[in-house]
């Protein structure tokens, strides 16, 4: 009798162990499933800050890095480098979340772009605006640690971020936008540095509005056709045959501009010798974009950032 009433109890407990364990499982399926989807969710968020793409940080690093060697007559206080250097990362990541709310009905008919978080669906609007609200905050807490000059000169530079996405719609020259975007960390690093904007500050931001030009330019020519089709502006499509020549003139032109800030602030034989050797890398660009195929196009632009390099080394062996 003991042995076949045990046989109930042992079942019965079997059964208990079988349910509890796929309860278990459920459990841990769905507790898998949800740290799937909010992995997924800030890879779309990485995504759309374009993390995953250094070359737009870089491209606003080095100009930054020009401004407060340039200011400082040589190596920046620390904390000021540090500050700006996670500022670039902050307002980059911010430029290209408020370029993509602006353009999300657009991006999905352009090849390169449509597979971005907003108009994939991976990222909602209202996820996008809290995400930029967050990384401008962030910045400007960053700001706040400097000068009263260089706290009033953030400010238009956030209006600069604001505005350029939308510039698109009415002009054919954004990239002047951009690059004051873009740029504007230099007016900021000498208010921050120096507290005074001296000739060389204006000169170098507009050796970076032109570069803006140059590099933009060629990386628009990648999309120039899609953009034609729905109606977005740009300098590649109002260049039109003559794009490759106003490139080459405008590189020329920096390059100029570059000299005579050489000449005003006595820099030495480095900085010179790095300008020889942008010249080089703009030759090299103009061979890259001779046929205007678009994955050269693209590799020209993306040669920039050996441009900026070349200069900050340039002026950085100066002041050693």
């Amino acid at each position: 009798m003991l042995r076949l009433s045990a046989k109930p109890l042992l079942l019965k407990e079997l059964f208990c162990q079988i349910h509890l364990s796929i309860q278990n499982n459920r459990e841990i399926n769905r507790l898998a499933g949800q740290t799937t989807l909010k992995l997924n969710k800030w890879r779309a968020y990485f995504r759309l800050m374009r993390i995953d793409t250094p070359i737009g940080i870089l491209l606003l690093l080095w100009p930054t890095y020009w401004a407060l060697w340039l200011a400082n007559r040589g190596l920046p206080d620390l904390f000021i480098l540090l500050v700006f250097t996670a500022g670039v990362f902050l307002m980059r990541a911010a430029g290209c979340v408020i370029n993509d709310f602006a353009d999300r009905k657009f991006d999905g008919y352009v090849a390169r772009t449509k597979e971005r978080p907003l108009p994939n669906g991976d990222v909602t609007e209202k996820e996008a605006k809290t995400l930029f609200f967050s990384l401008i905050i962030i910045a400007f807490i960053l700001v706040l640690t400097l000068n009263k000059m260089a706290i009033w000169l953030s400010v238009i530079g956030l209006l600069l971020a604001w505005i350029y996405p939308f510039i698109k719609r009415f002009s054919h020259f954004p990239q002047i936008v951009l690059g004051s975007a873009f740029g504007w960390s230099i007016p900021m690093a000498y208010g921050a540095v120096s507290e005074s904007l001296h000739l060389e500050c204006w000169l170098l931001f507009l050796v970076n509005i032109i570069w803006s030009i140059v590099y933009d330019t060629q990386y628009a020519i990648v999309d120039r056709n899609d953009d034609i089709k729905i109606g977005v502006k740009s300098t590649a499509i109002i260049f039109a045959g003559f794009d490759k020549l106003i490139i080459g003139i405008l590189q020329l032109a920096m390059v100029l501009v570059l000299f005579y800030i050489g000449q005003l602030l006595d820099l030495g034989g480095f900085y010179f010798v790095s300008l020889i050797l942008v010249l080089g890398l703009f030759t090299y660009q103009q061979k890259l974009i001779a046929n205007r195929q678009p994955t050269l196009c693209f590799k020209a632009f993306m040669n920039n950032n050996y441009v900026g390099l070349v200069l900050f080394i340039g002026i950085l062996l100066n002041y050693f």
